[in-house]
């Protein structure tokens, strides 16, 4: 007679769980099908060496498997990262971060360092480039470092200013063809290169600087504004997420929080 327990139906529950995050985690990069494989491998493997019990193809499969996790995090190397970081910025487990952390320390989600004096020529030069169309990337640090990110590009360790912004961005400019970084109320440095989000649910429409501002925040905490060269719309990105056609109060409203 089969001996099912209470711990059984939790452990069949929680793998189920585990798959059904996984793929919907899979399903918004290329690796879906790379997922789908997996299973496949597994659910024979599971066949041949437990229901079967074949000892010549089971251990060779054992093997295979013996070695699987280190192939599961080269294949998934982004993704494992990308489920990590989502854990370790989720709104609860900062709370248990709070608890741990100095008092004059920020958090993700307490707001960017920045004040409204700093903000307002950021938010003026980015109103003045989406009304002439000129397109822009900013990224605003938050508690994560991005050096990595800056080394990319030409170091500048300005103070912000609408015109400065706005000279970067300027077509004719030998820096405008990449990202602006803003730390700690300073333009860190500009051109930088981003990493490009290949996520299949962006829409088509959206070009390199969307898609370089999606990469940044799904890889950091930080917050990236787009001003589309074509449209003139502004699009602010954050946490792996998006909002387009940002109008003024509310660009400024989200630069105040460091969130949406």
């Amino acid at each position: 007679m089969l001996d099912f327990g209470i711990k059984d139906a939790i452990d069949i529950l929680l793998v189920a769980i585990a798959l059904f995050f996984g793929h919907r985690l899979m399903k918004r990069s290329r690796s879906v099908n790379i997922f789908y494989g997996v299973l496949v491998f597994i659910s024979i493997w599971i066949i041949v060496s437990k229901v079967l019990e074949m000892k010549l193809l089971g251990s060779m499969l054992d093997q295979l498997v013996n070695v699987g996790a280190i192939a599961i995090i080269v294949l998934f190397q982004e993704e494992i990262r990308h489920l990590f970081f989502s854990i370790g910025t989720h709104e609860r487990m900062e709370k248990l971060i709070r608890f741990f952390r100095p008092k004059n320390q920020s958090l993700l989600n307490d707001g960017l360092r920045y004040d409204r004096e700093m903000i307002m020529p950021i938010l003026m030069a980015c109103l003045n480039m989406s009304k002439h169309k000129v397109g822009a990337l900013i990224v605003m640090q938050n508690d994560l470092p991005l050096g990595d990110f800056v080394r990319t590009g030409e170091r500048l360790d300005a103070r912000i200013s609408q015109r400065l912004v706005e000279n970067i961005f300027f077509k004719n400019s030998p820096l405008h063809d990449g990202a602006m970084i803003v730390s700690e109320g300073m333009i860190v440095a500009a051109a930088c290169i981003l990493p490009i989000s290949h996520d299949m649910d962006i829409p088509k429409e959206f070009g390199l600087r969307h898609r370089a501002a999606r990469g940044i925040t799904k890889d950091t905490d930080a917050l990236a504004i787009v001003v589309s060269e074509e449209t003139g719309g502004i699009t602010v990105a954050y946490n792996n997420a998006y909002q387009t056609h940002i109008d003024a109060e509310h660009l400024e409203r989200i630069l105040m929080n460091g969130k949406f």
